[in-house]
Protein backbone atom coordinates (compact mmCIF):
# COMPACT_ATOMS: atom_id res chain seq x y z
CA UNK A 1 0.00 0.00 0.00
CA UNK A 2 1.48 2.99 -1.22
CA UNK A 3 2.10 6.62 1.23
CA UNK A 4 -0.54 8.32 -0.64
CA UNK A 5 -3.26 5.53 -0.45
CA UNK A 6 -2.85 5.71 3.63
CA UNK A 7 -2.89 9.65 4.06
CA UNK A 8 -6.06 9.43 2.01
CA UNK A 9 -7.77 6.94 4.28
CA UNK A 10 -6.26 8.58 7.12
CA UNK A 11 -8.59 11.95 8.01
CA UNK A 12 -7.18 15.01 8.33
CA UNK A 13 -6.56 16.12 11.92
CA UNK A 14 -7.96 19.73 11.42
CA UNK A 15 -10.38 18.81 8.75
CA UNK A 16 -11.31 16.13 11.40
CA UNK A 17 -11.46 18.35 14.63
CA UNK A 18 -14.09 21.16 12.08
CA UNK A 19 -17.35 19.95 13.41
CA UNK A 20 -18.60 23.53 14.32
CA UNK A 21 -17.67 24.62 10.82
CA UNK A 22 -19.64 21.84 9.48
CA UNK A 23 -22.40 21.98 11.77
CA UNK A 24 -22.70 25.64 11.58
CA UNK A 25 -23.03 25.11 7.58
CA UNK A 26 -25.13 22.83 7.60
CA UNK A 27 -27.59 24.55 9.72
CA UNK A 28 -27.62 27.64 7.13
CA UNK A 29 -28.72 25.25 4.69
CA UNK A 30 -30.94 23.09 6.34
CA UNK A 31 -34.64 24.88 8.21
CA UNK A 32 -34.05 25.57 11.99
CA UNK A 33 -33.80 23.30 14.15
CA UNK A 34 -33.62 19.78 12.06
CA UNK A 35 -29.51 19.21 11.99
CA UNK A 36 -29.20 16.88 14.61
CA UNK A 37 -26.09 14.94 16.53
CA UNK A 38 -22.62 14.55 14.47
CA UNK A 39 -22.91 10.86 13.41
CA UNK A 40 -19.30 10.09 11.86
CA UNK A 41 -17.15 11.39 9.57
CA UNK A 42 -15.57 10.18 6.10
CA UNK A 43 -12.18 10.68 4.75
CA UNK A 44 -12.86 11.48 1.15
CA UNK A 45 -9.37 12.21 0.36
CA UNK A 46 -6.01 14.11 1.36
CA UNK A 47 -7.03 17.25 3.54
CA UNK A 48 -10.61 16.24 2.53
CA UNK A 49 -13.49 15.18 5.48
CA UNK A 50 -17.22 14.73 5.38
CA UNK A 51 -18.81 15.37 8.55
CA UNK A 52 -22.02 13.21 8.84
CA UNK A 53 -25.09 14.76 11.03
CA UNK A 54 -27.92 13.20 11.79
CA UNK A 55 -31.67 14.54 10.10
CA UNK A 56 -34.86 15.88 12.36
CA UNK A 57 -36.35 16.88 8.74
CA UNK A 58 -40.19 15.32 8.92
CA UNK A 59 -40.21 12.83 6.01
CA UNK A 60 -36.29 12.43 5.44
CA UNK A 61 -36.33 9.35 8.22
CA UNK A 62 -32.55 7.85 7.88
CA UNK A 63 -31.22 10.76 6.30
CA UNK A 64 -27.62 12.99 7.09
CA UNK A 65 -26.35 16.12 6.42
CA UNK A 66 -23.30 15.48 4.95
CA UNK A 67 -20.66 18.53 4.99
CA UNK A 68 -17.90 18.49 3.20
CA UNK A 69 -14.31 20.48 4.38
CA UNK A 70 -11.10 20.94 3.29
CA UNK A 71 -7.70 22.26 3.57
CA UNK A 72 -4.95 23.47 1.77
CA UNK A 73 -1.47 22.25 1.46
CA UNK A 74 0.27 23.85 4.12
CA UNK A 75 -2.50 25.96 5.16
CA UNK A 76 -3.89 26.17 8.94
CA UNK A 77 -7.48 27.25 7.73
CA UNK A 78 -9.90 24.87 6.69
CA UNK A 79 -12.98 25.92 4.38
CA UNK A 80 -16.12 24.80 3.32
CA UNK A 81 -16.33 22.43 0.00
CA UNK A 82 -20.07 21.94 -0.29
CA UNK A 83 -23.55 20.81 1.99
CA UNK A 84 -26.19 18.08 0.91
CA UNK A 85 -28.59 15.84 2.26
CA UNK A 86 -27.76 12.14 1.58
CA UNK A 87 -29.75 8.93 2.97
CA UNK A 88 -28.44 6.89 5.05
CA UNK A 89 -27.75 3.19 5.22
CA UNK A 90 -31.68 2.72 7.10
CA UNK A 91 -32.70 5.68 5.09
CA UNK A 92 -36.80 5.92 3.67
CA UNK A 93 -36.41 6.20 -0.05
CA UNK A 94 -39.22 6.83 -2.81
CA UNK A 95 -40.05 3.08 -4.81
CA UNK A 96 -38.00 3.45 -8.17
CA UNK A 97 -39.97 5.86 -10.66
CA UNK A 98 -41.64 3.81 -13.30
CA UNK A 99 -42.62 5.33 -16.56
CA UNK A 100 -46.77 6.07 -16.85
CA UNK A 101 -47.19 3.13 -19.69
CA UNK A 102 -46.16 0.71 -16.89
CA UNK A 103 -48.17 2.10 -14.28
CA UNK A 104 -51.18 2.45 -15.55
CA UNK A 105 -54.01 -0.59 -14.46
CA UNK A 106 -57.58 -1.36 -15.79
CA UNK A 107 -59.90 1.53 -14.05
CA UNK A 108 -57.65 4.67 -13.98
CA UNK A 109 -58.79 6.64 -16.58
CA UNK A 110 -61.48 9.08 -15.52
CA UNK A 111 -63.55 11.54 -17.58
CA UNK A 112 -61.62 13.91 -19.48
CA UNK A 113 -58.46 11.65 -19.52
CA UNK A 114 -56.45 10.94 -22.75
CA UNK A 115 -54.82 7.49 -23.02
CA UNK A 116 -51.77 8.07 -26.01
CA UNK A 117 -51.49 4.57 -28.41
CA UNK A 118 -48.06 4.69 -30.05
CA UNK A 119 -47.43 3.89 -33.20
CA UNK A 120 -45.69 0.67 -33.11
CA UNK A 121 -48.26 -0.65 -30.40
CA UNK A 122 -48.62 -4.31 -31.20
CA UNK A 123 -52.45 -4.87 -30.34
CA UNK A 124 -53.19 -2.76 -33.31
CA UNK A 125 -52.20 -2.47 -37.51
CA UNK A 126 -53.05 -0.48 -40.13
CA UNK A 127 -56.49 -0.48 -40.93
CA UNK A 128 -57.71 1.10 -44.79
CA UNK A 129 -55.35 2.91 -46.40
CA UNK A 130 -56.88 3.35 -49.99
CA UNK A 131 -53.59 1.83 -51.19
CA UNK A 132 -54.16 -1.40 -53.84
CA UNK A 133 -51.84 -3.45 -52.20
CA UNK A 134 -53.78 -5.47 -48.81
CA UNK A 135 -51.42 -4.92 -45.24
CA UNK A 136 -48.96 -7.03 -44.55
CA UNK A 137 -50.31 -8.94 -42.13
CA UNK A 138 -53.13 -9.13 -44.06
CA UNK A 139 -54.62 -12.58 -44.25
CA UNK A 140 -55.13 -11.51 -48.36
CA UNK A 141 -51.91 -12.85 -49.58
CA UNK A 142 -50.73 -11.32 -52.96
CA UNK A 143 -50.84 -13.52 -56.11
CA UNK A 144 -49.93 -13.11 -59.61
CA UNK A 145 -53.10 -14.26 -60.62
CA UNK A 146 -54.95 -11.76 -58.08
CA UNK A 147 -52.89 -8.95 -59.61
CA UNK A 148 -53.46 -9.67 -62.90
CA UNK A 149 -57.22 -10.34 -62.04
CA UNK A 150 -57.50 -6.94 -60.80
CA UNK A 151 -56.08 -5.14 -63.38
CA UNK A 152 -58.52 -6.81 -66.18
CA UNK A 153 -61.65 -5.63 -64.10
CA UNK A 154 -60.14 -1.67 -63.46
CA UNK A 155 -59.37 -1.60 -67.14
CA UNK A 156 -63.09 -3.28 -67.88
CA UNK A 157 -64.53 -0.72 -65.87
CA UNK A 158 -62.12 2.29 -66.86
CA UNK A 159 -63.44 1.61 -70.27
CA UNK A 160 -67.05 1.63 -69.38
CA UNK A 161 -66.89 4.80 -67.28
CA UNK A 162 -64.76 7.11 -67.96
CA UNK A 163 -66.45 9.60 -65.78
CA UNK A 164 -65.08 8.43 -63.05
CA UNK A 165 -61.62 9.32 -64.51
CA UNK A 166 -62.49 12.39 -65.24
CA UNK A 167 -63.59 12.84 -61.69
CA UNK A 168 -60.79 11.78 -60.05
CA UNK A 169 -57.86 10.35 -62.34
CA UNK A 170 -57.03 7.17 -59.15
CA UNK A 171 -59.97 6.59 -57.92
CA UNK A 172 -59.59 7.43 -54.38
CA UNK A 173 -61.91 9.81 -53.94
CA UNK A 174 -64.32 7.08 -54.47
CA UNK A 175 -63.34 4.37 -52.82
CA UNK A 176 -62.43 6.38 -49.95
CA UNK A 177 -65.97 7.51 -49.30
CA UNK A 178 -67.35 4.15 -49.79
CA UNK A 179 -64.79 3.05 -47.55
CA UNK A 180 -66.30 5.44 -45.39
CA UNK A 181 -69.58 4.63 -46.05
CA UNK A 182 -69.08 1.07 -44.52
CA UNK A 183 -67.25 2.09 -41.90
CA UNK A 184 -63.98 0.80 -43.09
CA UNK A 185 -62.07 4.28 -42.82
CA UNK A 186 -60.07 3.43 -39.50
CA UNK A 187 -56.59 4.17 -39.38
CA UNK A 188 -55.52 1.01 -37.61
CA UNK A 189 -57.73 -1.82 -36.62
CA UNK A 190 -57.03 -4.76 -33.66
CA UNK A 191 -54.68 -6.97 -34.57
CA UNK A 192 -54.33 -10.74 -34.28
CA UNK A 193 -52.14 -9.85 -30.94
CA UNK A 194 -54.34 -8.10 -29.67
CA UNK A 195 -57.11 -10.51 -30.02
CA UNK A 196 -55.53 -13.23 -28.52
CA UNK A 197 -54.88 -10.62 -25.92
CA UNK A 198 -58.38 -9.65 -25.40
CA UNK A 199 -59.84 -12.98 -25.38
CA UNK A 200 -57.38 -14.32 -22.77
CA UNK A 201 -58.43 -11.54 -20.42
CA UNK A 202 -62.16 -11.95 -21.16
CA UNK A 203 -61.24 -15.58 -20.10
CA UNK A 204 -60.00 -14.89 -17.06
CA UNK A 205 -62.62 -12.61 -15.65
CA UNK A 206 -65.49 -14.23 -17.23
CA UNK A 207 -64.53 -17.78 -18.16
CA UNK A 208 -65.17 -21.49 -17.12
CA UNK A 209 -63.08 -21.50 -14.44
CA UNK A 210 -64.35 -19.39 -12.23
CA UNK A 211 -65.99 -19.70 -9.38
CA UNK A 212 -69.74 -18.34 -10.96
CA UNK A 213 -68.88 -21.07 -13.69
CA UNK A 214 -68.49 -23.91 -11.76
CA UNK A 215 -71.69 -23.32 -9.58
CA UNK A 216 -73.67 -22.38 -12.50
CA UNK A 217 -76.76 -25.00 -13.73
CA UNK A 218 -75.51 -24.66 -17.54
CA UNK A 219 -73.35 -22.77 -19.85
CA UNK A 220 -73.78 -19.27 -21.56
CA UNK A 221 -73.90 -21.04 -24.79
CA UNK A 222 -77.37 -22.75 -24.54
CA UNK A 223 -79.09 -19.65 -22.15
CA UNK A 224 -81.03 -16.92 -24.00
CA UNK A 225 -79.71 -13.68 -22.48
CA UNK A 226 -76.49 -14.32 -24.73
CA UNK A 227 -76.10 -11.85 -27.09
CA UNK A 228 -73.60 -13.05 -30.10
CA UNK A 229 -70.36 -11.18 -31.37
CA UNK A 230 -69.65 -10.97 -35.00
CA UNK A 231 -66.50 -12.30 -36.51
CA UNK A 232 -64.09 -15.20 -35.13
CA UNK A 233 -64.92 -14.18 -31.51
CA UNK A 234 -68.67 -15.43 -32.03
CA UNK A 235 -67.01 -18.82 -31.68
CA UNK A 236 -65.58 -18.41 -28.19
CA UNK A 237 -67.44 -15.17 -26.48
CA UNK A 238 -71.11 -13.11 -26.63
CA UNK A 239 -72.76 -10.05 -24.35
CA UNK A 240 -74.53 -11.04 -21.32
CA UNK A 241 -77.82 -9.21 -21.66
CA UNK A 242 -79.01 -10.29 -17.94
CA UNK A 243 -79.56 -7.48 -15.85
CA UNK A 244 -79.41 -9.53 -12.92
CA UNK A 245 -76.74 -11.34 -13.83
CA UNK A 246 -73.26 -10.38 -12.40
CA UNK A 247 -72.07 -10.59 -16.30
CA UNK A 248 -74.47 -7.74 -17.64
CA UNK A 249 -72.88 -6.02 -19.99
CA UNK A 250 -69.87 -7.90 -20.10
CA UNK A 251 -68.01 -9.40 -22.67
CA UNK A 252 -68.27 -13.46 -21.44
CA UNK A 253 -67.41 -16.94 -22.83
CA UNK A 254 -69.97 -19.43 -24.01
CA UNK A 255 -68.14 -21.55 -21.55
CA UNK A 256 -69.16 -19.22 -18.56
CA UNK A 257 -72.20 -19.61 -16.22
CA UNK A 258 -74.36 -17.77 -13.80
CA UNK A 259 -77.34 -18.60 -11.70
CA UNK A 260 -79.36 -16.38 -14.05
CA UNK A 261 -79.28 -18.76 -16.62
CA UNK A 262 -82.41 -18.27 -18.95
CA UNK A 263 -83.35 -22.07 -18.36
CA UNK A 264 -82.55 -22.43 -15.20
CA UNK A 265 -85.92 -22.91 -13.58
CA UNK A 266 -87.27 -25.20 -15.96
CA UNK A 267 -83.98 -27.76 -16.03
CA UNK A 268 -84.35 -30.94 -14.36
CA UNK A 269 -82.36 -30.92 -11.22
CA UNK A 270 -80.16 -33.94 -11.13
CA UNK A 271 -81.64 -36.88 -8.45
CA UNK A 272 -79.49 -37.12 -5.15
CA UNK A 273 -79.51 -40.29 -3.43
CA UNK A 274 -81.18 -40.05 0.01
CA UNK A 275 -78.11 -40.19 3.15
CA UNK A 276 -77.67 -43.94 4.59
CA UNK A 277 -79.70 -44.64 7.34
CA UNK A 278 -77.91 -46.83 10.41
CA UNK A 279 -79.63 -48.08 12.67
CA UNK A 280 -77.67 -47.87 15.90
CA UNK A 281 -80.17 -47.89 19.04
CA UNK A 282 -81.45 -51.75 18.26
CA UNK A 283 -80.05 -54.80 19.56
CA UNK A 284 -78.99 -57.80 16.81
CA UNK A 285 -80.47 -61.35 18.32
CA UNK A 286 -78.40 -64.20 17.30
CA UNK A 287 -79.93 -67.38 18.44
CA UNK A 288 -77.85 -70.16 19.88
CA UNK A 289 -79.79 -72.79 18.34
CA UNK A 290 -82.03 -72.97 15.14
CA UNK A 291 -85.42 -72.45 15.34
CA UNK A 292 -87.89 -75.20 15.81
CA UNK A 293 -90.28 -74.46 12.74
CA UNK A 294 -87.63 -74.09 10.47
CA UNK A 295 -87.51 -77.84 9.38
CA UNK A 296 -83.53 -78.58 10.44
CA UNK A 297 -84.32 -80.27 13.52
CA UNK A 298 -85.89 -82.85 14.77
CA UNK A 299 -89.32 -82.12 16.66
CA UNK A 300 -88.86 -85.51 18.88
CA UNK A 301 -85.91 -83.96 21.22
CA UNK A 302 -85.12 -84.89 24.51
CA UNK A 303 -86.54 -82.74 27.28
CA UNK A 304 -83.49 -82.63 29.49
CA UNK A 305 -81.20 -81.70 26.72
CA UNK A 306 -83.01 -77.91 26.15
CA UNK A 307 -81.74 -76.70 29.53
CA UNK A 308 -78.21 -77.87 28.63
CA UNK A 309 -78.11 -76.20 25.60
CA UNK A 310 -77.95 -78.34 23.03
CA UNK A 311 -80.28 -79.33 20.16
Amino acid sequence: MSAATTRSRTPDRLCAEAVDLAREAAEEAAAPGVVGEHVSLVSEGDRVVTHFFESKEPGYRGWRWAVTVARASRAKVVTLDETVLLPGPDALLAPEWVPWSERLRPGDMGPGDLLPTEADDLRLEPGYTGDEDPPPNSVLAPSHDLVERVDAEDAELTDRVPAIEATDHDGRGQIAALAEELGMRRARVLSRYGLHTAADRWDDSYGPKTAMAQAAPASCQSCGFLVPLGGSLRQAFGICANEFSPADGRVVSLAYGCGGHSEAAVMPKPPVPPPPVLDSLAVDEFPLRPARDSGSVSTDTDPSSDDLGHS
